[in-house]
């Protein structure tokens, strides 16, 4: 169910505690843990204006050597411009925009 922007309503899948402030709603956290090589926490917000959002954090263990690390740096980089990407065009229809 939609609220309208600004509710301070819960909705079904807000934490309910303390992540609760100044009018926006947040999950519990998702955690995707590869121990010794990478975690991230993803997390649903509604912001006090009523839009949706992804939270997203992540941590990458690097190489030790620099030319290593950076190019650990720019695949992470580029993988995460084609999941923003693929995720933001998956979006609901506006009103009145035609689907192709």
């Amino acid at each position: 169910m939609k609220r309208r922007p600004g509710s301070q309503r819960h909705t079904g899948w807000c934490a309910r505690d303390h992540r609760c402030n100044l009018g926006e709603h947040r999950s519990d956290e998702i955690l995707v843990d590869l121990p010794g090589h990478a975690r991230a926490v993803l997390v649903r917000v509604r912001a006090s204006d009523g839009r949706e959002h992804a939270e997203i954090r992540v941590r990458v263990a690097l190489a030790d050597v620099d030319p290593a690390a950076r190019r650990q740096l720019g695949t992470l980089l580029a993988g995460l411009r084609d999941l923003v990407t693929r995720a933001a065009a998956i979006r609901r229809p506006c009103p009145g925009r035609t689907v192709a």
